[in-house]
């Protein structure tokens, strides 16, 4: 008995052991299969990762490739641009080149013009300054005519207004004198009836 029961309770213990056992080998596999999907979700996020970054390493190609060809546009553009001011630069200078010219030739033909100018003035002063001379005194000799028509034209025209003007002071002169009766007379009838009245009071009383 004592055997059988040492036999059983070793079984039992086996039994144990081996229920330990593959519930720590269930632990583990469900462990490793956690541990496996986790590594695989792990890899199938850095294969999205991965293929973001292809795609934005793409991207970033064709950016680039825009901008070194924005930039060798705009390098043309700059080149296109120094060109023409370079053109510019030469057609202004060329144009203040030709004014320039046109100046010297305008002050030349001037500087001309002014000597023969001199040289005709210097043959012809004399005759000029008779020509001026008579001109100026038969124009003179017009003014003073013209000049002494205007005064005489003026002096009879101030006549007429003085006389005029004698005739209007006499004329009221005139009648200042016979206002002064009419009013010396007027008067003098008032005071005369008032003598008489004042006789007709003091008779009455």
């Amino acid at each position: 008995n004592f055997q059988t029961n040492v036999l059983t309770e070793l079984r039992k213990w086996k039994l144990s052991f081996i229920e330990h056992h593959k519930l720590e080998m269930r632990q583990e596999k469900e462990k490793h299969a956690a541990h496996v999907r986790q590594l695989n979700n792990q890899m199938e996020n850095l294969k999205e990762l991965l293929h973001t970054y292809e795609i934005s390493l793409g991207r970033k190609d064709e950016v680039i490739t825009n901008l070194t060809q924005a930039l060798d546009k705009h390098k043309e553009r700059i080149e296109l641009m120094r060109k023409f001011m370079l053109w510019r630069i030469q057609h202004v200078e060329a144009k203040q080149e030709a004014h320039a010219n046109r100046i010297a030739d305008r002050q030349f033909q001037t500087a001309l013009l002014k000597k023969v100018w001199a040289a005709w003035r210097s043959l012809s002063e004399t005759r000029w300054k008779e020509k001026v001379a008579k001109a100026c005194q038969l124009r003179a000799e017009n003014v003073c005519v013209q000049l002494t028509n205007d005064y005489e034209a003026k002096i009879t025209e101030l006549h007429a207004a003085l006389e005029q003007s004698r005739a209007e002071i006499l004329r009221l002169h005139n009648e200042r004198e016979q206002y002064e009766d009419t009013m010396k007379k007027a008067f003098m009838r008032g005071v005369c009836a008032l003598n008489l009245e004042a006789m007709t009071m003091f008779q009455g009383k």
